[in-house]
């Protein structure tokens, strides 16, 4: 192998990301973060326009129901940051419908939570 073979090697696996991107930034967190569900739309089989075989394997694994963006990172072995943007790609597209994350439950109020403690410490000891 000469130097020339790893150069050409190790710029492909620098450019591959863009290549497979098309250049675009990574979307705003809001819209696509980490736990937010995604999964394919009911007609994306029927749409004429063709995919790119990234934007295909996507599909194919949000297909199965809702899944979080990380899960669909962890299928793949594409980084993160590209999941991301091919992923918000398929949904401009219409091919994939988000749900954003479930929002944390409300702490319980301390107040209840001490009473109920004594009232079980009152009934069993």
């Amino acid at each position: 192998m000469t130097g020339a073979d790893a150069w050409e090697r190790g710029a492909a696996e620098l450019v591959r990301p863009y290549v497979i991107t098309r250049g675009r930034g990574l979307p705003d967190e809001q819209q696509l973060s980490l736990i937010t569900l995604v999964t394919a739309a009911e007609d994306h089989q029927q749409r004429p326009t063709r995919l790119s075989p990234e934007e295909a394997q996507l599909l194919d694994i949000c297909s199965a129901g809702y899944l979080s963006v990380a899960e669909v990172a962890g299928h793949t072995r594409f980084p993160l940051g590209v999941v991301k943007i091919v992923l918000s790609s398929l949904v401009e597209g219409g091919y994939l419908i988000t749900r954003p994350p479930v929002e944390r439950a409300p702490l319980a109020d301390v107040q209840i939570l001490e009473e109920v403690l004594h009232g079980l410490r009152a009934k069993f000891g």
